[in-house]
């Protein structure tokens, strides 16, 4: 089975707090390629609460984002829509930018829905939440493919998405 890893296509990082319009412009995309996978998809949502400004990554990043209940937390409309479209889609809200749930979640398909053949990721925000659990995906399951949809995907800045899909091919993911 194949596996197509969406994550956090939030309105924050889209429009939002953290949005840029390189987010804006890979939506059409993520909507493509989720309506067209055939396989197990799975969906990740940033997840914060009211305290974000207090946390590790708060003090880092000072800017409130996709706070729990928000329309800014929120999937993008038409993608949540091609993820309803999608039978069995699992979400997963991540507290951090790396998800041991969704690493945990894959590995337990190798048993409960047969063997899994390659793991696809796209959207936001490549050079943090993308690579970080691509690598947590490599890390989990380092006997399959890892691929990442580098025009589905969007970093903070360009050059930071391109740093990220670099830095992912030295660790043998395949970026197409």
């Amino acid at each position: 089975m194949k596996v197509l890893v969406v994550v956090d296509m939030q309105n924050d990082f889209i429009d939002g707090a953290l949005g840029t319009k390189e987010a804006e412009a890979i939506v059409p995309g993520v909507v493509e390629m989720i309506r067209g996978f055939d396989g197990k998809v799975i969906a990740t949502r940033d997840t914060h609460g009211e305290d974000y400004l207090d946390s590790e990554e708060g003090r880092h990043l000072p800017v409130p984002h996709c706070i729990k209940g928000t329309e800014g937390w929120e999937i993008r409309r038409e993608v949540m829509e091609a993820l309803d479209e999608k039978q069995g889609c699992l979400l997963i809200d991540k507290p951090s930018f790396g998800s041991v749930e969704l690493g945990e979640s894959v590995k337990n398909l190798e048993g409960a829905e047969g063997s899994v053949e390659e793991i696809t990721l796209a959207g936001l925000c490549t050079d943090i939440c993308v690579i970080s659990n691509a690598l947590l995906l490599k890390a989990c399951c380092p006997e399959v493919p890892i691929r990442v949809a580098a025009s589905c995907c969007a970093g903070v800045t360009p050059q930071s998405h391109s740093q990220a899909l670099e830095a992912m091919k030295v660790c043998q993911i395949e970026v197409f």
